[in-house]
């Protein structure tokens, strides 16, 4: 078999299936533990029922002659485009209808967008790091350069004049450090984009967590962005789709040939995300919807800021737990030791941050998507080793 090379560049396990293999590994050997897991970005609160409720009435709609769908269209069905626009405009941003597209998830909009792009494409990340923003131009060749994001600028770095970059990764609220650009920083990105004449692949799958008002939430709120930037949205972390999958991205017209080069993409590779789910993320953006999950977004805030608070108590250097659900503590060692002893001596389950990069490494990542009785619990068992 003639294989891709690239894929030898790949690490051997996807940092989250290392963790996962470790945890398995030790619960095989003290089942009795009682592990707090506060690693992968996984939400455990349930669907809202309006999401539920309109979910239900889709599946019977799909089980009538009369009401049943098949294939839909390439961009998303009509009444869950038009409510993606309404969100937009409501906070300000102008969009088109015809610039947004359903998919399956954030994750996958933003390795398959590659597909549109040169392999010889220069591309920009931040260190750390969303391992697949990396991983996904290794499998296609492309040379990668990094924005080094450390604690003298806040883990949110700003343009090299130097590096001429053709792609542009950016996530903010970020993951792993959970800091957030303002406006005047993310327009510093805008500006060297265009003059680069580079495109900027914005991670905007957190910006429910932002209630900071100066905060920049879409990347569109920066004046040209709609020049240089895609958008990518997700409603897992927001609404708790992780297990049934739904996100958007958002391909400005003023990018050219983009908008139409992604839609001849996904009808080639892609037939759209079912009428069941669609029908579940439309009842999101609605006014119910939106409260309910508000209810459930504040709850993880919650979180955060408990893990915020009891760091600033112990005296640990960290970013995020404000406008964002990760927490990035400084563990002052190796990562991955850190790690093992977390699991071993607190049955509490993280990240560690060299799996985002080597700017990473001394950092852990902990996350507020667990309830607040486990979390409490976590913090509890956190004093005693720290």
């Amino acid at each position: 078999m003639r294989l891709n090379k690239n894929f030898d560049l790949l690490k051997d396990n996807y940092l989250f299936a290392e963790v996962e293999n470790r945890v398995a590994a030790y619960k095989a050997a003290h089942p009795e533990k009682d592990i707090i897991k506060l690693g992968i970005g996984d939400v455990t609160l349930p669907l809202c029922s309006v999401v539920v409720d309109a979910g239900m009435r889709a599946a019977h709609e799909m089980g009538e002659k009369e009401t049943f769908h098949g294939y839909g269209p390439y961009r998303g069905y009509t009444f869950l485009t038009q409510a993606i626009v309404a969100y937009y405009v409501e906070r300000g941003i102008k969009i088109k209808e015809s610039e947004v597209f359903v998919s399956d998830g954030a994750k996958s909009d933003i390795g398959n967008f590659l597909d549109l792009f040169d392999e010889d494409c220069v591309v920009s990340v931040p260190d750390p790091v969303y391992p697949v923003y990396v991983d996904t131009n290794l499998m296609q060749g492309r040379k990668i350069v990094y924005a080094n994001a450390t604690r003298e600028n806040d883990f949110l770095p700003l343009p090299d004049e130097s590096v001429k970059a053709d792609l542009i990764y950016i996530c903010s609220p970020n993951n792993p450090t959970g800091a957030v650009y303002d406006r005047e920083r993310l327009k510093k990105w805008v500006d060297y984009a265009r003059a680069c004449d580079a495109v900027i692949l914005f991670d905007a799958a957190y910006e429910y967590f932002v209630s900071d008002p100066e905060l920049p939430r879409s990347i569109y709120e920066i004046p040209g962005a709609d020049r240089c930037a895609v958008e990518f949205c997700s409603l897992s972390k927001t609404a708790g789709f992780t297990g049934t999958r739904c996100g958007y991205c958002i391909v400005p017209h003023k990018l050219g040939k983009l908008n139409g080069l992604w839609l001849r993409r996904q009808s080639t590779k892609f037939n759209g995300v079912s009428y069941i789910v669609q029908r579940m993320a439309e009842a999101v953006f609605s006014p119910e919807g939106r409260a309910q999950i508000a209810g459930n977004v504040a709850v993880y805030k919650k979180n955060a800021a408990l893990i915020s608070d009891t760091l600033k108590e112990m005296g640990v250097y960290h970013t995020g737990g404000v406008n964002s659900p990760y927490i990035w503590l400084h563990c002052g060692t190796d990562s991955w030791a850190f790690f093992d002893r977390l699991l071993a001596d607190a049955n509490v389950v993280g990240t560690p941050g060299a799996g985002f990069g080597k700017n990473g490494e001394g950092f852990f990542r902990l996350t507020a998507f667990n309830d607040y009785e486990h979390t409490q619990e976590a913090m509890r068992r956190l004093k005693k080793i720290l």
